[in-house]
């Protein structure tokens, strides 16, 4: 049997003063969705902001960590917002928004294409 380690971060420490009435609380809450999803196969999307800063990086590990400990089989799926949006900059184009949702034109998909397909998956 393979152990798995889960990241250390500041977020330990904090959670050490966490008086245990709310820990209990938080472990409450969360037991039902444990139970439902327990064995399932979960799809977790690692946006692009996510990837671009350390704290964002080590959280997400620690929840795909946590999720796999439960008895979950998360599998991870990239974003790539951020880098999209700047390889467009750098073609003197401009995303296209409606309500936070990316609008793709056959033109910028290639661009989506280079990016998630090359770029990011790296």
């Amino acid at each position: 049997m393979s152990t798995t380690t889960i990241p250390q971060s500041d977020d330990h420490d904090r959670l050490a003063n966490v008086e245990p009435e709310i820990k209990a609380e938080i472990l409450a809450e969360a037991l039902p969705y444990i139970r439902k999803f327990h064995g399932k196969t979960i799809v977790v999307k690692y946006g692009g902001n996510a990837m671009t800063e350390e704290k964002l990086k080590h959280g997400f590990a620690r929840d795909v960590i946590l999720l796999k400990l439960v008895g979950m089989n998360p599998v991870v799926v990239h974003g790539g917002g951020p880098q999209i949006d700047s390889a467009l900059k750098r073609l003197g184009k401009e995303g296209n928004f409606v309500q936070g949702m990316r609008i793709t034109d056959e033109e910028t998909m290639e661009v989506v294409e280079w990016v998630l397909g090359g770029e990011v998956q790296q």
